[in-house]
């Protein structure tokens, strides 16, 4: 394409991704299209691009003719860009400071199952990167009673289907989709419903499978797109500026990178800027790189041709020297002189600084394949109010592990190594055993948090019980008559639990407040209990000097003895774990250790006033 040609145009093509859970129809959909596209190649078919395939708008008209009874489309957009390679991890490599160049996403929900785990990661991706999207409710045709009408139009199938079809829908649509947005904060309807899409997130059914939907998809997407995202898609001539999809090794040409362009031309000899894995890199194109016509860029041996230059919005390869250590999701840009390259070079140096970091906070190592991945992992964690000590692209290393040893060390729950589709290296698989390090390796952004959180929640349940279990929590129990076992020390008599818990080694006090030795043993029969709680009738032997008939006698009240500390962190910090007998026996024994000149217990009577005033107001 020529620049003069391409000056005529006003706004270049909406960059469009296609997100959602595995298997609900991301790919099969892109097929759809672009195969419907092709079938329409005299309309003006389809352009591949790396990673990327343009649907030129009067195809897109011919495509959505059977809807201009409905909806009169003239498009002034020149297409639609589409990425070929849907997937969260690749979505997150289309990055620029501040957002994403994605213009627009379709968030693919398959309309038999609603939401699921990816659906949730993708929205909330997307609405990190603050990307405005549609739904495509796909998998339509497995609706009951739906008769599919091949590459029809929604809004015209519709109208053909029995009612219980259309009930089927209706159930789908608002008691699955719709109101999943809505719990995410989303209005949504069907497309043909909305008076305001400012307000509303359009959902469009389609069926990937049929090709029903796709004249609906693709005119809803690319009027959404023209209406509402003119000033974003006005054409910039000047140095382009993109983002580094991926980086491979080409065979004949060694390390090259895929780029979509989402602004400005790049040319044969130009000078490039881009980050590297330890300082941007300036180098200039040697060559760039399109498919051949009509040729599929993932299918193996695919031709390409050496093209001169590219305009946004594409997707081109470009071969050059230093791309080694190049950085998938890097920014790129064109030079115009060593000085500008320079200046961009430090530009992306603070882009990194931002992503890539150590310091000495008390939190997780994080380790990715990518720079949008690393940065989409640490704004998920940091959004959930996880601190983060090292956030770097690469694998696992033993440096990792004694990193995260150390922090747990001070906190278990954060001494742990979050991978995404990194390599754990032996030597540091070995320092995690040793030093129990827990890593955490997943390809999907959602489990990896998912896993995590129920794994923290895990560790400090658990350091919770511990801490509970060191403590002494309020009990008391009614010496039973005619159950002496023995007088003296140890004392071993039966008794009958009338409020909380008591454990061996408990302290115990009576009703005057007497200090009674502790509890030795608790037996229920021949067998040795490790506590015993409200109901229960057992035998209790206590040891220290004291002698039935001088310092207990039947029907006496005994209390364990909980110290002031104990009562007020029991108060303050386990409350939700403490039951309602419990709290009332902790009120009778803060009495009676108040009675007995220990003052400070009146703040435990106040805060105990205070929990069953709630609870009785409530």
């Amino acid at each position: 394409m020529s620049k003069a040609l391409k000056q005529d145009k006003k706004l270049r093509q909406p960059i469009v991704v296609v997100l959602g859970h595995v298997d609900h129809g991301k790919t099969t959909l892109l097929d759809k299209i672009r195969s419907t596209a092709v079938a329409s190649k005299e309309f003006g078919g389809i352009t591949q691009h790396i990673g990327a395939s343009i649907v030129p708008s009067e195809t897109i008209e011919k495509i959505s003719e059977p809807l201009k009874t409905f909806i009169p489309i003239r498009l002034a957009i020149p297409g639609l860009l589409f990425i070929d390679t849907p997937g969260h991890e690749l979505f997150s490599n289309l990055r620029k400071r501040g957002g994403s160049i994605a213009d627009f996403a379709i968030l693919v929900i398959d309309i038999t199952k609603g939401f699921q785990d990816q659906t949730y990661e993708a929205l909330n991706l997307l609405k990190s990167r603050r990307v405005p999207f549609l739904v495509a409710a796909n998998k339509l045709d497995r609706l009951p009673f739906w008769e599919s009408l091949e590459n029809q139009a929604f809004i015209v199938s519709v109208k053909k289907q029995e009612k219980r079809a259309k009930e089927e829908l209706e159930k789908a649509i608002y008691g699955r989709i719709v109101n999943d947005l809505s719990m995410q904060g989303f209005q949504a309807d069907i497309y043909t419903r909305i008076k305001d899409f400012t307000k509303t997130v359009a959902i469009v059914p389609t069926s990937a499978r049929t090709g029903e939907g796709i004249p609906d998809l693709l005119a809803v997407l690319a009027g959404l797109a023209q209406q509402y995202l003119k000033n974003k898609l006005i054409f910039a001539e000047g140095p382009a500026k993109g983002s580094v999809l991926e980086v491979k090794e080409v065979p004949g040409l060694g390390t090259a990178i895929d780029v979509i362009i989402y602004d400005g031309y790049i040319r044969t000899g130009d000078m490039i800027v881009l980050n590297g894995k330890t300082r941007p890199i300036i180098t200039t194109v040697r060559s760039l790189l399109m498919p051949a016509p009509l040729s599929d860029t993932r299918a193996k041996g695919t031709r390409f041709i050496n093209v001169d230059e590219v305009y946004a919005a594409a997707g081109v390869r470009i071969a050059a020297s230093e791309l080694d250590d190049a950085l998938p999701g890097s920014s790129i840009y064109v030079a115009r002189d060593m000085e500008h390259a320079k200046t961009l070079a430090e530009s992306l140096k603070h882009e990194v600084r931002e992503i890539i970091f150590k310091s000495e906070t008390n939190g997780i190592v994080i380790k990715a394949d990518t720079l949008g991945t690393l940065e989409a992992l640490s704004e998920a964690f940091k959004k959930i109010g996880i601190p983060i000590r090292i956030a770097e692209i690469g694998h696992v290393t033993k440096s990792d592990v004694l990193e995260a040893s150390l922090v747990g060390k001070r906190d278990k729950s954060l001494g742990v190594i979050i991978a995404f589709n990194s390599r754990i290296l032996p030597e540091a698989e070995e320092e995690a055993e040793r030093s129990n390090v827990k890593i955490f390796k997943d390809r999907i952004l959602y489990r990896l948090l998912e896993d995590y959180q129920k794994w923290k929640d895990n560790i400090k349940s658990e350091e919770l019980r511990l801490e509970l279990n060191s403590m002494i929590r309020p009990g008391k129990f009614k010496v039973l008559p005619g159950y002496i076992f023995r007088r003296s020390d140890p004392v071993i008599i039966g008794v009958e639990v009338e409020g909380g818990v008591i454990k061996p080694s408990y302290p115990l006090i009576s009703e005057k407040g007497r200090q009674l030795g502790k509890i030795l043993a608790i037996k229920d029969r021949d067998k040795s209990l490790e506590e015993a709680r409200t109901g229960m009738a057992i035998a209790v032997s206590i040891e220290g000097k004291i002698l039935v008939g001088r310092h207990i006698n039947e029907n006496d009240t005994i209390f364990t003895n909980v110290p002031f500390n104990d009562a007020l962190k029991l108060l303050d910090k386990f409350r939700s774990l403490l039951s309602d007998d419990e709290i009332l026996t902790l009120k009778e024994l803060s009495e009676i250790k108040k009675s007995a000149g220990e003052r400070e217990y009146t703040l435990i009577i106040s805060k105990i006033r205070e929990i069953l005033s709630k609870k009785a107001s409530s």
